[in-house]
C-alpha cells in the first residue's frame, strides 16, 4: 500500500524535481543563466540607445523651452512642437512628398553619376603613373573651385532646368570620391601587391583580389562625404532657381514668412542626410566583412 501511495505521489512530478538537490540546483542555475544573459544584453542595448539619443533629446528640449521662456524670439525660432505640426500639415497636403521627391531624384541621380565616373577614374589615375602626371594639374585647378561658385556658369550653359541642377551635383560629388579613390590605390600595401605579382596575377585579377578590397574603406569615406555634399549643394541650387524641391520649399517659406514650414523643410533635409549616410555605412560594412575588427 505504501509503495502505491509513493508511486501516486511521484506521478506528475517533473523529472528534474525527482533528482537529488545536489543535481537539481545546477540544472536550474543553467536554465536561469541564459535568461540573465539576455536581460543583461537588453539592458546594455537600452543604455547604448539612451546615451546616443541623449544629446538629441536635450537639443529638442532646449528648442521647445527656449522660445516659450522668451530666451529667443518665437517669431524667428518657433518651438519644435509648432515645427512638428507644420511638418505634419505639409505631409498631409502632399507638398512635402512632392518637394522631397523632386530633391531626391536630382540628388541621387547626380550622386550615382558621380560614383560611376569617379571610382573608375580614380582607380585609373591612382594605378597608372603617366595618367596621374597628365591629369594632376587639371585636377588641382578644378578641385579648388567651389561648386556653388560655378553654379551661374552651369545655369548659363545648361539653363535653369533639371540638367543644370544634376550637373552641379555631379561636379560637387566627383571630387571627394575621386581624391579618396586615388589616395586609396596609392596607399595599398606594397607587400600584398608584390605578393600578388609574384603569383602572376593579371591586372584585372590584381584589382579584384588586392586593390579593390584594400581600397573599400577610403573609397566609402569619399562616397559618404559626397552623399552629404549632394544634398547640400542641391538645396543651394534649388534656392536660386527651381519650382520644386526642398530648397525651393525653404526659400519660399522664408519669403512668405511661414517660419515653421521653413524649419520643417530643414529638418526633413537633415533626416534624409542622416538616413542616406546610415545606408552607406551599412553597405560599407557588408563590403568589408573580410576585415579583421580592430
Amino acid at each position: 500500500m505504501s509503495t502505491t501511495v509513493e508511486l501516486a505521489e511521484v506521478e506528475g512530478t517533473p523529472v528534474r524535481d525527482l533528482a537529488p538537490p545536489a543535481v537539481r540546483e545546477p540544472a536550474r542555475a543553467a536554465v536561469r543563466a541564459p535568461a540573465a544573459a539576455v536581460a543583461l544584453k537588453v539592458l546594455r542595448g537600452l543604455r547604448a540607445v539612451a546615451l546616443r539619443s541623449a544629446a538629441i533629446v536635450a537639443l529638442l528640449a532646449l528648442w521647445e523651452t527656449a522660445p516659450r521662456l522668451g530666451l529667443v524670439d518665437a517669431t524667428f525660432l518657433p518651438p519644435v512642437s509648432e515645427v512638428a505640426v507644420a511638418w505634419w500639415e505639409l505631409l498631409g497636403n502632399g507638398q512635402l512628398a512632392e518637394h522631397t521627391q523632386a530633391s531626391l531624384i536630382r540628388s541621387f541621380g547626380g550622386f550615382g553619376i558621380a560614383v560611376a565616373v569617379a571610382v573608375p577614374l580614380g582607380l585609373l589615375i591612382g594605378w597608372y603613373r603617366p595618367v596621374a602626371v597628365l591629369l594632376g594639374p587639371l585636377l588641382e585647378v578644378f578641385r579648388n573651385t567651389a561648386a556653388l561658385a560655378l553654379l551661374p556658369v552651369f545655369v548659363l550653359l545648361l539653363g535653369i532646368g533639371e540638367t543644370s541642377k544634376v550637373s552641379i551635383v555631379v561636379y560637387a560629388c566627383v571630387w571627394p570620391i575621386l581624391l579618396n579613390t586615388i589616395s586609396a590605390v596609392g596607399n595599398a600595401d606594397p607587400t600584398l601587391v608584390k605578393l600578388a605579382r609574384s603569383m602572376d596575377l593579371s591586372t584585372p585579377r590584381l584589382f579584384q583580389k588586392v586593390i579593390l578590397p584594400a581600397s573599400v574603406p577610403a573609397i566609402f569615406t569619399g562616397i559618404r562625404l559626397a552623399g552629404a555634399v549632394s544634398i547640400l549643394v542641391l538645396v543651394a541650387a534649388e534656392m536660386i532657381g527651381a519650382k520644386a524641391g526642398l530648397g525651393y520649399l525653404i526659400n519660399a517659406s522664408q519669403f512668405n514668412f511661414a517660419i515653421p514650414q521653413m524649419y520643417a523643410g530643414i529638418v526633413t533635409i537633415s533626416a534624409i542626410g542622416l538616413a542616406f549616410n546610415q545606408i552607406l555605412v551599412t553597405i560599407e560594412r557588408r563590403l568589408s566583412l573580410w576585415r579583421v575588427p580592430s
